[in-house]
């Protein structure tokens, strides 16, 4: 969200130095892995390998992929990253993700498929399932909320296989209040609240996103509360001033009041 940035972007090289100096300590010992936004396609293939590697070694591993690639902005679609890490994410890290968090624009884009409607939404999750993850989050989408215009629609799915072979799924709708300003890191913070809450709730979808939610909208609250005090009256905040106010939330991440039901579709 800033004018101005500096640092290096971590190639596969780096990442995979780093991966190996944890494995000869022995240290490689993981029971989650959450990966967010990357630029680069050899970073995200050493990614699926490391990820394969430590699920041989632990097979209860959860990998959690937030496919950040691109968002809608008035109901136009476009990608933020190199447009060949599309195919990476579809044929080789969604097949080895356990929870994977698009919002809708990314979800058709793996997909190959537009929503339009709650149905097809369903269907294209159903698509994400077979290949590959058990848990699907539609993050954010543009359908119609039953609630109002007012509202933002999250959908989840949460397909198990029981012990005779015979799958099960839960399906979920959220609708949490928008708010008026343009964030940074929103994504981040759900994905990582999301594997916070499913740990908690491991076969309660509805309750790790009522939980994952509520958490984001105490988050969002504060930090417009906090930006328009510091903004001052009249004038519209800057990047600076609305940075998520995340350890001011503390009591909150940990411990949200549930301010947003889900309903189980």
């Amino acid at each position: 969200g800033y004018a101005h940035w500096k640092g290096q972007v971590l190639n596969s090289d780096e990442l995979h130095e780093l991966y190996e100096g944890l494995k000869l300590n022995k240290v490689n010992q993981y029971d989650y892995v959450l990966t967010g936004y990357t630029r680069d396609t050899s970073f995200l293939a050493m990614v699926v390998d490391i990820v394969q590697e430590l699920k041989q070694q632990n097979s209860n591993l959860v990998y959690v992929c937030d496919p950040v690639m691109g968002d809608k902005w008035n109901g136009e679609g476009s990608m933020y990253v190199p447009e060949d890490l599309l195919p990476v994410y579809r044929d080789k890290v969604v097949p080895v993700a356990d929870i994977i968090t698009p919002n809708q624009f990314e979800a058709e884009l793996l997909t190959g498929r537009k929503i339009h409607t709650e149905k097809e939404a369903l269907e294209v999750m159903d698509m994400l399932h077979a290949m590959g993850p058990e848990t699907v989050v539609i993050t954010s989408s543009d359908l119609q909320a039953p609630l109002g215009n007012d509202y933002l629609i999250a959908l989840g799915s949460h397909r198990k296989t029981k012990a005779d072979g015979t799958k099960m799924t839960q399906r979920i709708r959220v609708e949490s209040p928008k708010v008026d300003a343009v964030f940074v890191g929103t994504g981040d913070l759900f994905a990582a609240m999301l594997l916070a809450w499913t740990h908690k709730h491991p076969n309660n979808l509805k309750v790790a996103c009522e939980k994952t939610v509520s958490a984001m909208q105490h988050v969002l609250q504060r930090t417009i509360r906090s930006a328009k005090a510091q903004a001052g009256e009249g004038n519209k905040p800057n990047s600076a001033q609305l940075e998520l106010r995340m350890v001011q939330s503390r009591k909150d991440i940990e411990n949200p009041e549930i301010i947003v039901k889900a309903t189980v579709l």
